[in-house]
């Protein structure tokens, strides 16, 4: 039997996807001088915006691990994304999700929380629970990552 595999994606097509799926609902995505500036507020190694440019152009393939871990932490995935081909996969999948969830504006769904009775945040706690069961059961967990996002100071 043959195997189907999937191409192997180079890094600077695993951070153009990050680039291009993890930000803000309503924004465009994050430019090289917000992810430099994020991975210098994170208090990791600093990483300059033509270095992130030239990683997500292909020109340079080969970072430090450290610049690694940075990147990986501010897009919120785990620094094993850029080496794991099948993590790869199942982060992805997560990160749609997500970004599918951001657009139709769902993310406001903890605000809006406030204005229902006790009996009916229970409700929808439960309902996100058995979702977010399914969800993993489906796609594998991804054990170890913050959220996208997390780690980085909003700016107004």
């Amino acid at each position: 039997m043959s195997e189907s595999r999937q191409p192997v994606r180079r890094f600077a097509d695993k951070l153009d996807h990050l680039f291009a799926t993890v930000h803000p609902r309503g924004r465009r995505p994050y430019s090289m001088d917000e992810v430099a500036a994020g991975i210098a507020e994170q208090g990791s190694e600093p990483v300059s915006a033509s270095y992130l440019w030239m990683l997500r152009k292909g020109q340079r393939d080969n970072p430090t691990i450290k610049t690694v871990e940075a990147i990986a932490r501010f897009f919120g995935v785990p620094p094993a994304y850029f080496f794991d081909d099948e993590l790869t996969g199942k982060v992805d999948e997560q990160l749609e999700l997500l970004a599918k969830m951001r657009d139709a504006g769902l993310e406001s769904l903890g605000l809006r929380a406030g204005e229902l009775s006790p009996e009916s945040r229970a409700a929808v706690a439960r309902i996100i629970d058995v979702a977010s069961e399914a969800l993993g059961k489906m796609m594998g967990v991804v054990g170890g990552t913050e959220p996208p996002g997390q780690g980085r100071t909003k700016k107004a």
